[in-house]
């Protein structure tokens, strides 16, 4: 069995030196196979509000430089279970929305084609739209579970079909989630009226809001998650701005009253033992940021996705 190559050693080389790949992960051109793919997408088109998101996967990047190989929360070492590797970016056209779908769809096409997994960087929350067509050609419809301040169900902005407001909803319309077992956490704040609240539900979503979080507390939100997931294929989004303003100002649509990055990565812990076939990260804006904050808070997020992937593998090799 093939020794996974693993993060560049701390004791060896400073954590400031060196190139920024993700967790200083090799890159995938020095690998010869891969089990998870880590790819960013700058690209921030889709946004209605404040830009920036484009810079987001460097900036995720140079956060991600202190993370260390083992992960005592969840008693496991991802890297030695699985072989993971920093792919770069997708390069997608800035200034034509159709066009860089198209192209993030192939690019994730590529990196999957041999049986990788990814987990992705944006770039706005349009990324998940071409993201999950790929994934549902090798799943099939996957359940969802979408962290964010906000439903992205939308229908369109100033007539515009695909924005970071609406993958989602087109995800729906086009069969590639399950309608049975997709649902948001850390819904909050104010909404265009009560129809959004109508429309999500047609559209196959339930939801865990932050107010919820605060009353009934993480263990119960977990709880609710697993039940509806059950084992069907699950795929993971995290918007950044599901975190509170005070743990990740940088971000383009910022809600107060947010979950702790605390609650976050217990809630992520969840994931590990089931079928996670892929996720993502998005919305850092890095111009809004403030000495790493929310840099640091998606790195963390990006660890504990990558460890509850190697959940399954540990498992294996335990037993």
């Amino acid at each position: 069995m093939t020794v996974p190559v693993g993060p560049t050693d701390a004791t060896r080389a400073p954590r400031f030196a060196g190139p920024a790949t993700f967790a200083r992960l090799p890159r995938l051109d020095q690998v010869t196979s891969v089990d998870v793919a880590v790819v960013g997408v700058p690209f921030d088109t889709g946004v209605s509000y404040r830009p920036g998101a484009r810079f987001g996967p460097s900036h995720v990047r140079e956060s991600s430089r202190l993370l260390r190989p083992y992960n005592p929360a969840m008693d496991i070492s991802p890297f030695a279970e699985l072989q993971v590797a920093d792919a770069g970016d997708i390069a997608c056209n800035p200034f034509d929305i159709a066009e860089a779908i198209e192209a993030i769809e192939r690019g994730a096409d590529e990196l999957t084609g041999t049986g990788a997994r990814l987990l992705t960087i944006g770039g706005d929350h349009t990324i998940a739209l071409p993201l999950l067509r790929s994934i549902a050609r090798r799943h099939g419809p996957v359940a969802v579970v979408h962290f964010d301040a906000h439903l992205d169900t939308w229908d369109t902005y100033f007539g515009a079909a695909y924005t970071h407001g609406t993958p989602f909803r087109r995800a729906a319309e086009e069969g590639l989630i399950d309608r049975e077992a997709s649902m948001h956490v850390g819904i909050r704040g104010s909404l265009y009226g009560k129809q959004d609240l109508t429309d999500d539900r047609a559209l196959g979503f339930t939801a865990v809001t932050c107010p919820e979080v605060e009353i009934d507390g993480v263990g119960a939100a977990v709880e609710r998650m697993r039940a509806r997931i059950g084992d069907r294929p699950v795929y993971v989004s995290v918007d950044i701005d599901v975190l509170d303003p005070a743990h990740a100002p940088g971000t383009g649509t910022p809600e107060a009253g947010g979950l702790t990055s605390r609650e976050l990565l217990l809630m992520l812990r969840a994931f590990g033992g089931l079928n996670l076939v892929g996720a993502d990260i998005v919305e850092v804006a890095p111009a809004y940021d403030h000495a790493q904050l929310t840099g640091i808070a998606a790195a963390h997020v990006g660890f504990e996705l990558l460890s509850a992937m190697a959940v399954p593998a540990a498992t294996a090799g335990r037993s």
